[in-house]
């Protein structure tokens, strides 16, 4: 899959497979991300979308393929060596560090990308919307959840991304929050030019969010193309009808 104005710093999956042992997660996925695109990621638990994150952002090997950013290989790299070459995910859960106010967080996000405080005032007007501005000497576990996990994705964008790997961050979200979402997305690609993979099972957000979707199911791509398009094929509503049985985060929690 392709975006328009092909780039050199896109990031590209070419054929990338993953096993655990005898257990394939996910076979023979590809896909091209363009810098400033977006592109949504959707398929039922054990689909394989966690797994393939935290390969692309250097968490887990691949067993084969491979996955290159701007032509570099980046697959089986450190993390930290990849969040230094611009490519930066985010999690399920929050993560922020505790014992710390938001304004600490945020310092610390800014020294572990080597970036600098104008980055900082860069992201002052979506702390400000978030909410966070007004509690900027509060410790970051004390806030309300939704709190925690908009500071989480903001500290990403600290990082510089210039591609963002978002795994389900509206997961936990009140509905009444998720439109935070919305805005922090078409923020990083307006004010910081991120390309963005976001792996989400919101489908009302998928829909008003992504040009492009695919869908994994199996460990395998079934589709791919426009979201109204795609979420009404017949073997697309059978695989979340059906579900699957594993569950792909347990099985991170295994192996990485």
């Amino acid at each position: 899959m392709s975006f328009e104005n092909p780039s050199t710093g896109a990031l590209k999956a070419d054929h990338i497979s993953k096993a655990f042992g005898g257990l394939k997660v996910f076979n023979d996925v590809s896909f091209t991300l363009q810098p400033g695109g977006l592109l949504g990621v959707i398929g039922p638990n054990g689909a394989g979308k966690t797994t393939m994150i935290n390969i692309i952002s250097g968490r887990l090997r691949l067993s084969s393929g491979e996955v290159t950013l701007g032509g570099t290989r980046v697959d089986g790299r450190p993390v930290y060596e990849n969040t230094s070459r611009g490519l930066v995910r985010s999690f399920q859960q929050t993560a922020t560090f505790h014992g710390y106010t938001i304004e600490d967080n945020l310092l610390s996000a800014l020294r572990f990308s080597k970036s600098d405080l104008s980055i900082l005032e860069r992201l002052m007007p979506l702390l400000d919307q978030f909410g966070l501005k007004a509690n900027w000497g509060r410790n970051a576990e004390i806030l309300p959840y939704g709190l925690q996990k908009m500071l989480g994705l903001t500290m990403a964008l600290a990082a510089r991304p210039k591609m963002l790997l978002l795994d389900e961050p509206a997961a936990g979200l009140e509905k009444s929050e998720r439109d935070n979402i919305d805005t922090y997305v078409r923020f990083a690609r307006e004010e910081f030019g991120c390309g963005v993979l976001l792996v989400e099972h919101d489908m009302e957000l998928i829909k008003r969010l992504c040009p492009s979707i695919i869908v994994l199911d199996g460990g395998r791509l079934i589709a791919e193309g426009a979201p109204a398009e795609v979420l009404s094929y017949p073997h697309v509503i059978n695989a979340y009808l059906g579900g699957a049985d594993e569950n792909e985060e347990d099985a991170d929690a295994q192996h990485s």
